[in-house]
């Protein structure tokens, strides 16, 4: 490849991108009449919210509805086609009716259409012509503002898919802040992967009690030092009575390494030390510790008193590295 065809390449895609962020901006300059009420009609829903369109529509309906489902707003998508050979049972009362159709004038939308006119379904339209079949029928009417295609022919859906998209994500993120989503309420429906491990909480990634690696103030630093190979932490909290007062690392052994076994865990220890209350993210302990430069933290209630301890390794298994 020569490198005015590449730059011929990052010409046409550079192109592209400003088409559709120009739509997009126009689109939030200018939100359709209907955009509050339609939020309400879905907060007001009892059932779910489903998504129907077809081709490329149908591809954006699928992901309106997935974004829905996964912050809050209980979706399904439904397939125009499908639905006229059996799937209009799964569209009931009590569920409220989405449907993108750049035209308004798909007609394997109508028996849908039909369906949610018998049964009193309301119905959202999402649809760049006002006055088509879709747009009339719907009682809340989300009409897209004129946009270019992106591609040279003007024909392949581009700009209108990322409009459609880009409004139904407003949709539920509107719906979502109204309806007071939580991070906890988040990782409910994003317990995989990274995202779920960033949501998780420090109580949830913690050891138990069990493992925790607590001495007395008064214990000497021979017998520390062997509950700090018995744990395999690299630290050691140091308690008076059931509150955590200090923590003991391997910074520490080093600073005190002349006379270690002459010391009390209480002299060698690092007192104020760094914790994390159990409800905290996890994503905040691993923060903590990269900018205190630690391994490991000891996660304790508001009275000091240790609950469990949450090492870097399990933050990285957790993957949120």
């Amino acid at each position: 490849m020569t490198q005015n065809q590449a730059q011929s390449l990052r010409d046409t895609g550079a192109r592209v991108l400003r088409t559709e962020a120009q739509a997009v901006a126009a689109l939030a300059e200018a939100l359709p009449e209907d955009f509050a009420a339609a939020a309400e009609a879905i907060l007001a829903t009892t059932g779910r919210v489903i998504l129907c369109g077809i081709g490329k529509s149908g591809h954006i309906s699928r992901k309106i509805s997935a974004t829905f489902a996964s912050t809050g707003t209980p979706s399904a998508f439904v397939h125009a086609a499908e639905a006229s050979h059996g799937d209009l049972g799964m569209v009931m009362p009590g569920d409220l009716v989405i449907l993108i159709s750049n035209s308004g004038e798909t007609t394997e939308l109508n028996d849908i259409i039909g369906h949610v006119a018998r049964f009193s379904i309301p119905l959202i339209g999402i649809s760049k012509k006002p006055d088509s079949t879709l747009m009339r029928a719907a009682d809340y009417r989300l009409t897209l503002p004129p946009a270019q295609e992106a591609c040279s022919l003007g024909m392949a859906p581009t700009t209108s898919t990322t409009l459609a998209l880009a409004l139904g994500d407003a949709l539920a993120v509107a719906v979502m802040e109204r309806r007071g989503f939580l991070p906890e309420h988040f990782r409910t429906f994003h317990p995989g992967g990274k995202l779920g491990a960033q949501l998780s909480t420090a109580a949830q990634l913690m050891h138990g009690p069990e493992a925790l690696p607590l001495v007395d103030a008064a214990t000497p630093m021979a017998e520390t030092l062997v509950v700090m190979s018995e744990k395999s932490f690299g630290i050691a909290g140091v308690v008076e009575g059931e509150r955590l007062i200090g923590v003991i690392s391997d910074g520490d052994l080093r600073r005190n390494i002349a006379h270690l076994t002459e010391h009390t865990a209480g002299e060698v220890a690092t007192t104020r030390p760094r914790t994390i209350a159990p409800d905290l993210l996890a994503a905040e302990a691993m923060g903590m510790m990269a900018t205190n430069k630690i391994t490991a933290l000891f996660v304790v209630d508001p009275d000091m008193r240790p609950l469990g301890i949450i090492h870097l390794h399990d933050l990285l298994r957790a993957g949120l590295a």
